[in-house]
């Protein structure tokens, strides 16, 4: 499933990203394959901000289009 169609307060892990200079990117950023992560929040327009360990990361619509996440666990709020 893409990532843009996560909900706040899923736990989601990355199943697969693009190639090239943007996976290069969310590695150094500390974000790859096989990570697991928080949706701490959607914006409008599609933003996602995601949140591992103690940072928070907002990945546009586009981009969040192009990550394929698995869920993990839905929030229990």
């Amino acid at each position: 499933m893409p990532l843009h169609r996560t909900k706040k307060g899923q736990r989601i892990r990355i199943h697969s990203m693009p190639h090239g200079p943007l996976r290069a990117q969310f590695i150094r950023m500390g974000i790859s394959e096989g990570d697991s992560a928080t949706c701490f929040e959607r914006l409008p327009g599609g933003t996602v901000v995601l949140q591992k360990n103690r940072q928070q990361i907002a990945i546009g619509r586009s981009l969040a289009n192009e990550i394929l996440i698995v869920i993990v666990d839905e929030s229990k709020d």
